[in-house]
């Protein structure tokens, strides 16, 4: 990487670092001008009538997806295996043998950090699990590691890199449990029990989900998978898990999918079967059926009306420095002064 860039990585890092900060006080100045931007639905209306036939956007094909969810029952055995080998990480970190940051590239699951040898950077205990934010902030000494520590992730060694007041900088090595092929056996045959009585009428779906699923984002909202992007319970296609969405496709209205295996947002693998509540095919937007679409685009066309508004004022009275190889280009905002 030095070679490429022709610098030191202490360079490359300064280098990455102002760009970053340059993006970050760009983020924080637009939210500045443009985050108390609203639009009413009469604005909306408005705007949508404006649009000639051949500017209405496209909607594509959207759906709402019931789901349930069981996680294959862990033997006790496999757990103790992984407490044996962190118990044996530990020994090797303590003992000088082996860097934790080495041990964290080569067997962490936390593929986000394990390149890092295992480095979060600082946070906050808020933006920590309970579990790991309560061990983490109790560690003193950076030549220590934490005792294990368990979380709905999995299993946890921690070392203290630093702390700056309420922050804190540390490494981890996770490790998760594999669930056996006799366990996810087990769980598929019993989801597909569950919707075979559903089938049945036995019970709805919805009912089964608030009971049976140990989805915790779906279960107390009768298994309605949520869209945390758009605020709603519909889905494109390339929105939804990759397992779920092929398992969607092929059903009709109100039918259920025979179980199949997914990985969680956890990283866990489990046991699913999914209901198709509704379909809207790909469409030219209307206001009854996607305002919240049209609200978005609305509300964008407001924010970069408002941008340029302030760009073009602050043009009158900025002054720039324009380097001799750029200066006969076309800029997108021409009267600089020089």
């Amino acid at each position: 990487m030095e070679e490429y860039f022709n610098k030191t990585f202490t360079q490359i890092k300064e280098t990455m670092r102002e760009s970053t900060r340059d993006g970050l006080i760009v983020q924080k100045m637009q939210k500045k001008l443009v985050g108390e931007i609203k639009v009413t639905p009469a604005e909306v209306r408005k705007y949508f009538s404006e649009f000639s036939k051949d500017s209405v956007p496209y909607i594509p094909t959207q759906v709402e997806v019931e789901i349930i969810t069981q996680q294959p029952k862990i033997p006790l055995s496999e757990i103790e295996d992984v407490k044996k080998r962190l118990r044996e990480y530990t020994d090797r970190i303590t003992s000088g043998d082996t860097p934790f940051s080495s041990l964290a590239i080569l067997y962490s699951e936390d593929p986000g950090s394990a390149r890092r040898g295992g480095e979060l950077g600082f946070m906050g205990k808020g933006e920590l699990l309970p579990e790991f934010a309560t061990v983490a902030f109790n560690l003193q000494d950076p030549k220590k590691v934490s005792k294990i520590v368990e979380t709905e992730y999995g299993f946890h060694i921690i070392q203290l890199i630093e702390k700056r007041g309420d922050r804190i900088n540390c490494r981890h090595i996770l490790l998760k449990p594999k669930v056996a092929d006799k366990d996810i056996q087990a769980s598929i045959g019993r989801l597909d029990s569950i919707a075979n009585d559903i089938r049945k009428q036995k019970f709805t779906f919805e009912q089964a989900a608030s009971v049976v699923s140990q989805d915790k984002e779906t279960r107390n909202n009768n298994g309605l998978m949520p869209n945390l992007k758009t605020n709603t319970s519909r889905f494109e296609m390339d929105q939804l898990p990759q397992e779920v969405a092929k398992a969607v496709d092929k059903l009709n209205v109100g039918e259920i999918s025979k179980a199949f295996t997914m990985v969680n947002e956890k990283g866990k693998e489990v046991c699913a079967v999914v209901k198709l509540k509704s379909r809207i095919d790909g469409h030219k937007a209307t206001m009854t059926e996607d305002y919240q679409n049209l609200k978005e685009i609305v509300l964008n066309k407001l924010r970069a009306q408002k941008l340029d508004r302030w760009i073009r004022e602050k043009q009158k009275n900025t002054y720039v420095r324009i380097n001799d190889n750029w200066k006969k280009c076309d800029f997108k905002y021409p009267g600089w002064i020089k």
